[in-house]
């Protein structure tokens, strides 16, 4: 039996969930360094051009995933788009979670100036935050975090590769000076 074939099963069969280095490693029963090793043969398996997927590490996970240059093909697929994005309330919610973990909804709402238990329960829901305790504060209130789902969804490996919040704070402070209503270009004559 095929140890490359067991894996590829494993990883169609997991689906969105992905597999550890450890599942893979306990599951196989092999060392690690042989579940790289396979890994490895099974990628370079699938980056010939005939095929159409993948492996990608996401979310501290292996997964097989489509290949990002077939994209245009597969949002073609997709019947109704707006259903599978998320708005502006939603990223801003997420990006102040993802920034701040562990976090109440207080917090979150002091942040954004603005109610957020509709959007956290939503997001609760789409499995992008989590609760992950409670709070010493007053009341305990709970504690959110991003999960392994939102770091799927953005194409992360990890928290890490968020853009530093330095670099965000420059840009909307480019972007706020160039939309600046109280100062024009053009002078009363």
């Amino acid at each position: 039996m095929s140890k490359l074939a067991v894996l590829e099963g494993l990883l169609f069969v997991v689906g969105e969930d992905g597999l550890t280095l450890d599942q893979l490693s306990q599951i196989l029963e092999i060392n690690a360094e042989e579940a790289k090793a396979l890994l490895q043969t099974l990628k370079q398996s699938y980056d010939d051009e005939n095929r159409g997927i993948t492996i990608n590490f996401l979310g501290n996970t292996f997964k097989l995933t489509t290949k990002q240059e077939h994209k245009d093909y597969y949002q073609k697929l997709i019947e109704n788009p707006t259903t599978h994005t998320l708005s502006q309330s939603a990223l801003e919610t997420l990006a102040i979670i993802a920034y701040n973990e562990p976090i109440t909804r207080v917090a979150i709402d002091d942040i954004r100036g603005v109610s957020s238990s509709q959007m956290v329960r939503k997001l609760v829901a789409k499995g992008f935050i989590k609760e992950v305790g409670r709070s010493d504060l007053p009341g305990r209130p709970i504690l959110y975090k991003t999960t392994d789902e939102f770091l799927d969804y953005f194409g992360l490996a990890s928290k890490d590769e968020l853009p530093p919040i330095d670099e965000l704070m420059a840009k909307d402070e480019e972007e706020d000076t160039e939309l600046d209503l109280f100062h024009s270009n053009y002078k009363e004559v």
